[in-house]
């Protein structure tokens, strides 16, 4: 890894992963040689270098985007807001003739309205770069962040503090790209990644998903025990900033593709009941580059077998919301954990559970690793021990 750049060259930075999660960004941006300075709900405070940006939203797997500060400043008024607006050197992240979008939301703040501190801010920006286009109409959630064409500027109004910070990723960075078909609710790559991370797999040992939709848990497996970059089949918004080093991304992306291995050199099996969602896992990992890593099949649940003294049983299961019924489900999830007592004795059996009625079936002592949302809805992951005898 090349040396970093000097610290003068750095920014306040955000890395924004979901509610429950900083303690693995926390890791991960440890092991790009990052330490971070803080965090709130959902975010870690780093201190990155233009190159570390880069890094950053190369290989982190379980971060959502990586946002840089631009300005912060009190604004009582649109006089106040206009004023400082005027001074924020927009020029360094945007040019002309680009497409730009700005997400406001405001809160215990004199100036409440969302769409006119966005129109301001807009016109301090288009009068510094003439030639930007401003996309206008709302758009307050994270989770629309349309196709990363534009360049989108998050405003926070908090009790009359603005921050203003610019997005360095474009399109959210669970778009790994390789995801174009789908299952019955389908797991997002990230929250995939943390599963994996908070169930200690760390790509040595066989890992298995009886319940893989459209594969997501075992493509980020194979791309963990590959050491593939998520990032490595996209594009980034930084790459469109103006005084953009060109090469040293470049040099990044070779550094990150000379430490990619040919094979997983584990075993790692998914599979499921239905078809369809085969036959998109199957898609999925062919897209991804990692078909030759992943053992397929169509089978249920009561069909697992496992090899090896040691592996990791990783599953997102139905949560009886928004796909199945609690009633059947209680069965569903009996039999996961009679199989797992059958065939994994000494294996760990890891699952994103969404109700706990239904996790008792399983009867393993289970301990929570962390909590978050999934679809709106709170999911905790938790792994037990399956007894060596069996029992």
């Amino acid at each position: 890894m090349p040396p970093r750049p000097s610290p003068a060259a750095a920014r306040d930075a955000l890395i924004i992963t979901a509610p429950g999660l900083e303690r693995l960004a926390r890791q991960e941006l440890a092991a790009l040689g990052v330490v971070a300075s803080g965090e709130e709900p959902g975010a870690v405070e780093a201190l990155l270098t233009p190159r570390d940006v880069m890094r950053a939203n190369l290989h982190l797997r379980t971060a959502s985007r990586v946002v840089v500060r631009l300005a912060q400043f009190k604004a009582l008024t649109f006089a106040d807001l206009e004023k400082h607006a005027k001074r924020v050197a927009w020029e360094t992240v945007v040019s002309r003739g680009r497409r730009v979008r700005f997400r406001v939301t405001c809160r215990k703040s004199r100036l409440y309205h969302s769409g006119a501190v966005a129109q301001r801010l807009a016109d301090a920006l288009e009068a510094r770069v003439p030639g930007v286009m401003v996309s206008t109409g709302a758009r307050t959630d994270d989770d629309d962040d349309g196709d990363g064409t534009e360049q989108l500027f998050i405003v926070r109004l908090f009790r009359d503090q603005l921050l203003l910070s610019a997005d360095t990723s474009g399109a959210l960075l669970h778009r790994r790209g390789y995801r174009l078909a789908t299952a019955k609710a389908p797991l997002r790559e990230t929250l995939a990644a943390a599963m994996l991370l908070g169930a200690g797999w760390d790509g040595r040992t066989p890992l298995v998903d009886p319940m893989c939709g459209s594969g997501t848990i075992a493509i980020e497996a194979a791309m963990l025990a590959r050491r593939l970059a998520p990032g490595r089949d996209r594009s980034f918004a930084f790459e469109q900033w103006p005084g953009h080093d060109a090469a040293a991304w470049s040099a990044e992306q070779k550094l990150a593709r000379a430490a990619e291995l040919p094979a997983a050199g584990v075993a790692i099996s998914a599979s499921d009941r239905d078809a369809g969602a085969m036959a998109a896992a199957r898609a999925n990992a062919e897209r991804a580059g990692v078909a030759i890593d992943i053992t397929l099949a169509q089978q249920s649940v009561s069909a697992l077998r496992v090899s090896g003294d040691a592996g990791v049983i990783l599953v997102n299961p139905p949560y009886g919301v928004r796909v199945g019924d609690k009633g059947p489900l209680r069965n569903l999830f009996a039999q996961l954990g009679n199989v797992a007592r059958a065939q994994a004795p000494g294996w760990r059996l890891a699952m994103l559970s969404a109700e706990r009625d239904l996790e008792r079936q399983v009867r393993l002592p289970f301990t929570e690793q962390w909590k978050t949302k999934n679809g709106g809805i709170p999911v905790r992951l938790v792994t037990a021990e399956v007894p060596s005898d069996g029992r």
